[in-house]
């Protein structure tokens, strides 16, 4: 059985390709930190794709993003805007992607979210 490597050493890896198996292993941790990014970045922009989180994300985080938007999708959180664009992977060959935005339910958590932090601030 091979070690598994640490968080520095994934983080350093940026050549390191994910297999199905090790994104398995890790913790659920590091998926809900990639459904907070696309969380997050939904609640800043009017629409956005996979590209544009894979651009954001440190390399540990792009094996956990399918699963991330597809938790953020089947939880009415996001929906399909019904465009796609090329992926700019390029082990995808340009395959087409989905562009997602944050549904009203997305919206009302990200307001009832904003209204706790300043009331934390006020207090």
């Amino acid at each position: 059985m091979a070690r598994k490597l640490t968080p520095a050493e994934r983080l350093a890896s940026a050549e390191k390709d994910f297999l199905l198996e090790e994104i398995a292993d890790q913790s659920s941790w590091d998926q809900f930190l990639v459904e907070q990014a696309a969380f997050h970045f939904g609640q800043r922009h009017d629409d956005f794709s996979c590209n544009d989180l894979r651009d954001v994300l440190p390399e540990l985080g792009h094996g956990f993003l399918g699963a991330a938007i597809n938790s953020l999708r089947t939880g009415g959180i996001i929906e399909h805007t019904g465009r796609t664009v090329p992926s700019t992977q390029a082990n995808t060959h340009a395959h087409r992607i989905a562009v997602w935005r944050l549904t009203a339910k997305g919206r009302q958590i990200a307001a009832r979210r904003a209204a706790r932090a300043a009331e934390k601030r006020a207090a």
